[in-house]
C-alpha cells in the first residue's frame, strides 16, 4: 500500500482548488449547519442548496454527479431516524402490524424523516467535495487556523497517516494465519468457530502491541528531531481578496436560504 492509498484528493487546477483551506472548512460547516437549521419540508432551500453543490462541483472541475454518485454511500446510516415516522403525532397515513406493535406513519413523521435524509444526503456531499479539492495535510492546517484543539487535530493526523500501515499490519497477520493453516485433502484450512474465534482474539491483540510499540518508537523519533507539539507545512495559507470575496458570497447565500426557509 502507499501513503496515499485513502486519499481522495483530485489534484486538478480548479477556482475551488485555489482557494484558501480554511474557507473551504467555513464553508463546508456553514453549509452543514445551515441545513441542520433549516425547517422541515422547506423543499425550496434544499433545491438551492443542491444546485449550489452542483455548481461548486462544476467549478472544481469533478463533473456534475461527482459528489451525487458517492453520497448514496453514507444514505443507509440515516435510516436510523425511522423511528420518526412513528414517533412523531400526526395526521394518519398509513398503519401496519410488526411483531407484537400496531406502528401508524403520521404526515409528520414523514415529512421529518424526509427532512433528515435530505439533510443527511447535502451534508455528505459537501464533505466528500471539501476531502476531493483539499489535500489532507493543507486540511488539518486549516482546522489549526481555525482554533480546532490541537491535540484533536494532531491525533486525526497520525491517524489518517497511519492508516495504511495499520492495515498493512493486518495483512501480514492474515498472511501469517493462512500460512500456518494448512488443509488436508478433502478439508477446509483452520478449524471450527471457537478456533477462529480465538486466534481472531490473538490476532487483534497482536495488532494492538505492534501499533502501541510502533507509536512509541514514532514519538521518540520525532522528538529526537525537535517535535514539539505541532505539525508543519510547506504551503503557506495566506487569506486572499478572492478568498474573502467567496467567503462572504457563501454566508450571503446561506442567510438568504435561511430567509427562505421560514417564509
Amino acid at each position: 500500500m502507499h501513503a496515499d492509498a485513502f486519499d481522495r484528493y483530485h489534484d486538478i487546477q480548479s477556482p475551488v482548488h485555489k482557494l484558501d483551506p480554511r474557507v473551504k472548512v467555513a464553508t463546508t460547516v456553514l453549509f452543514i449547519l445551515s441545513n441542520a437549521l433549516l425547517p422541515d419540508g422547506a423543499w425550496i432551500p434544499f433545491g438551492l442548496a443542491w444546485l449550489f453543490l452542483l455548481a461548486a462541483n462544476a467549478l472544481a472541475g469533478l463533473g456534475l454527479g461527482y459528489t451525487f454518485k458517492r453520497s448514496f454511500v453514507a444514505l443507509p446510516f440515516a435510516l436510523v431516524a425511522v423511528t420518526v415516522l412513528f414517533s412523531i403525532p400526526g395526521k394518519p397515513i398509513s398503519s401496519f402490524h410488526f411483531l407484537m406493535w400496531d406502528l401508524t406513519i403520521t404526515d409528520a413523521g414523514l415529512l421529518r424523516f424526509v427532512s433528515i435524509l435530505i439533510r443527511s444526503w447535502l451534508s455528505v456531499q459537501i464533505a466528500i467535495l471539501l476531502v476531493a479539492v483539499t489535500r489532507f495535510p493543507d486540511l488539518i492546517h486549516a482546522l489549526e487556523h481555525l482554533r480546532v484543539p490541537a491535540i484533536l487535530t494532531t491525533i486525526i493526523a497520525f491517524l489518517y497517516r497511519y492508516l495504511f500501515v495499520l492495515v498493512d499490519e493486518v495483512y501480514r497477520l492474515l498472511r501469517a494465519r493462512e500460512s500456518r493453516s494448512a488443509a488436508a485433502p478433502g478439508q477446509r484450512s483452520g478449524g471450527g468457530v471457537l478456533w477462529q474465534a480465538r486466534i481472531a482474539g490473538h490476532m487483534a491483540g497482536q495488532l494492538f502491541l505492534r501499533s502501541y510499540e510502533r507509536s512509541d518508537r514514532i514519538y521518540n523519533a520525532m522528538a529526537a528531531r525537535g517535535y514539539a507539539g505541532r505539525l508543519r507545512t510547506l504551503n503557506p495559507h495566506e487569506m486572499k481578496s478572492s478568498d474573502y470575496l467567496v467567503t462572504a458570497l457563501v454566508v450571503a447565500i446561506i442567510f438568504i436560504l435561511q430567509i427562505l426557509g421560514r417564509l
